[in-house]
């Protein structure tokens, strides 16, 4: 599937909550969790092999195996016992709540996610799907979310401009933060 694609499918579901009173940051807060849990359930298995320190029970093996209110209710199990638990992992789903009041809604955005590979997508690919999500919520007027989302070419426009060097800091007082940032170097 192209990255297009898959931004309009990841989209096309967030219209689908909203009809249900999930707003765009639930979703795209209830979408990082799933995402975190089938990404540690994909490094966990070959070639990868590795220990996600996801208990067993509570990870994406567990949530795809159930539908309807089995899952609705193990989700919530699931993000409660991430969430109390130590470390990053309990750091990252800190008082974590299910925003998806619709079992078969869930069970749907369990599937969807389970259909694809996501550690196999390259870094630009997440990348664009986020920045996809971002202006695809921008250009929704009935958000007014577009402060959030900066397009490509306004952010290469400011680039060609400033013209970053590695090793300096450039600093953007009008971004509400007055936030700077090093660019860094390559070695």
């Amino acid at each position: 599937m192209n990255t297009s694609t898959l931004i309009q499918k990841v989209w096309n579901f967030c219209h689908t909550l909203r009809d249900d009173g999930v707003g765009y940051g639930d979703y795209l807060e209830q979408l990082t969790y799933l995402l975190f849990l089938k990404m540690a359930h994909e490094y966990a298995q070959e070639p990868y092999n590795r220990d996600t320190h996801i208990p067993k029970g509570f990870d994406w093996a567990a949530l795809r195996g159930k539908t309807g209110e089995p899952l609705e209710a193990h989700y919530l199990a699931t993000l409660h016992k991430l969430g109390s638990g130590p470390g990053m992992l309990g750091a990252i789903f800190f008082k974590a709540q299910n925003k998806i009041q619709d079992p078969a809604k869930l069970s749907r955005l369990v599937q969807m996610i389970d259909e694809q590979s996501w550690v196999g997508m390259d870094a630009d690919t997440k990348g664009d799907l986020y920045e996809g999500l971002l202006q695809k919520n921008a250009e929704d007027t009935k958000s007014g979310a577009g402060q959030y989302f900066t397009p490509r070419a306004v952010i290469q426009a400011m680039v060609e401009c400033v013209r970053p060097e590695p090793g300096k800091t450039i600093a953007d007082p009008a971004c509400g933060t007055a936030a700077s940032s090093s660019v860094p170097t390559t070695g």
